[in-house]
């Protein structure tokens, strides 16, 4: 069984200078939260985020997609002859060299309203650790 896709948890970027980024998206938009990594930064947006990654940080530009079963992901891709990056992540390159990287609905702070996950015909759930994280800023 292929697995559903339930939406966009994230976008990686690839950027020379962490703090010019920082500035450049902040006189654009109103940054709420920035939590800063050796190499990295991420941008709060809620239940998503916006990553920022200087290179050779060991990550390059991609974007996360969430579905509801992440090891149907893996064996579709297996089965597939798709080849996953290595690494404790479900990442992947589609045949354009696109980097993506699958996460788990339950398992991670994006989040759908019911209405919204009913009208995809979809019934999910969220771990105790996702649910603690929404909890934490707000958002359950």
């Amino acid at each position: 069984m292929r697995p559903r896709l339930v939406g966009i948890n994230h976008v990686a970027l690839e950027v020379d200078d962490i703090e010019q980024a920082l500035d450049f998206y902040g006189m654009l938009f109103e940054l709420k939260g920035v939590e800063r990594e050796r190499g990295g930064a991420f941008v709060d947006l809620g239940d998503q985020f916006l990553a920022l990654f200087e290179p050779g940080s060991g990550e390059d530009s991609h974007f996360g997609l969430v579905v509801d079963d992440k090891e149907a992901a893996r064996h579709v891709l297996e089965a597939a002859g798709g080849a996953i990056l290595p690494g404790r992540r479900l990442d992947f390159r589609d045949p354009f060299r696109n980097r993506v990287q699958v996460v788990q609905y339950d398992q991670i702070q994006f989040a759908k309203s019911q209405r919204v996950l009913a009208g995809m015909g979809l019934a999910l759930g969220k771990t105790e650790q996702a649910l603690a994280e929404l909890r934490a800023k707000g958002l359950a």
